[in-house]
């Protein structure tokens, strides 16, 4: 696949954020928060809903100013600098923002000839697999349709960093690998891309994981670096519900088995191949067929699960 060129380069960070804070009246939204973006990467963010992620890159974007702490954007105050930071930037949202009654081939033109040095509208209708919808006024774009066009729309002007809000909501399977695969290009050709999902699979594939709750970074690092667990701890996949006195009879005494989440099984001690065979011989004997058999880490749903808490918000 074409790669997506870069604008600009540099040696500073595409994002610096320190001691972040922005309020709404008596609450505050982002408190102390500190995380930077380097060039040519991804950065994620995730926490649950009202941890302060849309307030923070809303200071990124220079949608809103902080009311404490510091913020640079490619250099600049994202804020005071807003008009010479914007033509640099691409931003996508999940609720879209294009003019509904608009067509979808007229309105990604309309924004090329905005742009000092476009990205070719034609190939990004075709990437994005939106030719067949370049007619159809925005209003009557499916949600997956609606998505690309906001990719398309954040990407034509050769942005040299991105913001993507929850990029593959709504996208079929299809959809989202493409989208993958262009927002791959883009990094790998030096473009930044700061993004905030639920989806922790797409996470996973990401740079820098930035986990946020209550307006704060409780976590932050690589996705290897946060799921790192101690060799004591064996862990596989298998349907939820299974009665694990069994397993435990089998085990030496001192080690425990429990199911932290559905369907995610963790055994505890001193984890050795005699182990794993007596996991699967379990399994066997369940009649089920094991998946995930891992030895060591977490995966980062529990790391999210056990730093945010399992309740409901």
């Amino acid at each position: 696949m074409t790669g997506v060129p870069a604008a600009g380069a540099g040696r500073a960070d595409a994002i610096e954020v320190v001691e972040l804070r922005r309020r709404y009246g008596s609450v505050l939204a982002v408190d102390g928060l500190s995380f930077s973006v380097p060039r040519g990467s991804t950065t994620v963010l995730i926490g649950p809903n009202g941890a302060g992620k849309t307030s923070t890159i809303e200071c990124c974007e220079g949608f809103a100013p902080a009311d404490g702490g510091s913020v640079r954007v490619l250099g600049m105050d994202p804020w005071r600098e807003a008009g010479r930071l914007r033509p640099r930037i691409g931003v996508m949202l999940q609720a879209g923002g294009a003019q509904p009654a608009a067509r979808t081939g007229e309105m990604l033109r309309l924004l090329a000839r905005c742009s000092a040095r476009p990205h070719d509208p034609e190939w990004l209708l075709d990437v994005l697999g939106l030719r067949e919808v370049e007619r159809t006024p925005i209003r009557r774009l499916s949600g997956g349709q609606a998505q690309r066009l906001s990719l398309a729309t954040a990407l034509v002007g050769r942005p040299e960093l991105l913001f993507l809000d929850e990029p593959t909501a709504g996208m079929d399977p299809q959809a989202r690998g493409i989208v993958r695969e262009l927002l791959s290009a883009a990094r790998t050709d030096g473009v930044a891309v700061l993004l905030t999902t639920h989806l922790l699979d797409e996470a996973e594939t990401a740079d820098q994981v930035v986990i946020v709750d209550e307006g704060r970074v409780v976590a932050q690092g690589s996705p290897a670096e946060l799921t790192a667990g101690a060799s004591g701890q064996l862990r596989f996949r298998a349907p939820a519900g299974l009665d694990l006195h069994p397993l435990l009879s089998a085990l030496p005494l001192g080690f425990r088995a429990t199911e932290p989440a559905p369907g995610r099984y963790l055994v505890e001690g001193p984890v050795d191949p005699a182990t794993a065979a007596t996991v699967a011989s379990f399994c066997a004997r369940a009649g089920v067929m094991p998946s995930g058999l891992d030895a060591g880490g977490r995966s980062l749903e529990e790391v999210y699960l056990d730093l945010t808490g399992r309740q409901l918000r």
